[in-house]
């Protein structure tokens, strides 16, 4: 999400946008439990969150906190599922509420959930795209499946310092591919779309003009 904003958006000056270098104290990455739990089904509208499966952060990485029925996992990301090079990916206030659908929660959130291993303990952003690779190559990590997608409709999550909450959106994850193939960024389209190579992947991102809670939110 965060490295598609990055890439998508227009540029604004340097100076209105903080630069994390190195990681925050791990407390300042931490919230209450209950409190994310809710911030977590906000991704999504009540009909799907509610019966989601949900995960909340822990001291080594995302653990489950409430058991789900629907093949749904919502969780409340943190800056480093930002791409690398993203110079806030270790800003402590980023709370992304995102809620996958089966296929991405089996296909893409593994990848998610690793990056968040490896920055709790301690790995540098180069250690990290170390591992990433290495696991790409044991198969660890594998191709995000067909249909992989996930929900981001909160209006209370917080994605960066240059963007606050954005808009209410879906997101698509296929394998890395060009977006201009799918018309991403084209004039007047309202798709955006990034290309990851690290993470083999392409994210696809297409507002909506509602939040999760059916309360208006702006157009782009």
């Amino acid at each position: 999400m965060l490295v598609v904003l990055a890439a998508a958006l227009p540029a604004r000056p340097q100076a209105q946008i903080s630069s994390y270098a190195t990681m925050a104290p791990i407390e300042e990455y931490g919230m209450a439990q209950q409190a994310e739990i809710k911030l977590a089904r906000s991704a999504a509208p009540a009909s799907i969150s509610r019966d989601a499966e949900i995960l909340t952060l822990g001291q080594h990485g995302f653990e489950p906190a409430v058991k789900g029925k629907n093949g749904f996992v919502c969780t409340v990301q943190r800056a480093w599922a930002a791409g690398i090079d993203d110079p806030q990916f270790w800003n402590p206030k980023v709370r992304a509420p995102i809620c996958f659908n089966a296929a991405a929660a089996r296909s893409y959130l593994p990848r998610a959930l690793k990056k968040t291993q490896w920055a709790l303990a301690g790995l540098s952003k180069a250690q990290i795209a170390e591992k990433m690779k290495e696991a790409f190559d044991k198969n660890e990590i594998t191709a995000v499946e067909p249909g992989a997608m996930c929900y981001m409709m909160s209006k209370d999550g917080y994605l960066s310092d240059r963007d606050g909450h954005w808009h209410s959106h879906l997101m698509f994850f296929v394998p890395a591919t060009d977006p201009e193939a799918w018309g991403a960024g084209a004039q007047d389209s309202p798709l955006l779309g990034s290309k990851n190579e690290l993470e083999r992947v392409t994210i696809f991102l297409l507002p909506t003009d509602k939040w999760s809670d059916g309360s208006a939110s702006p157009t782009m």
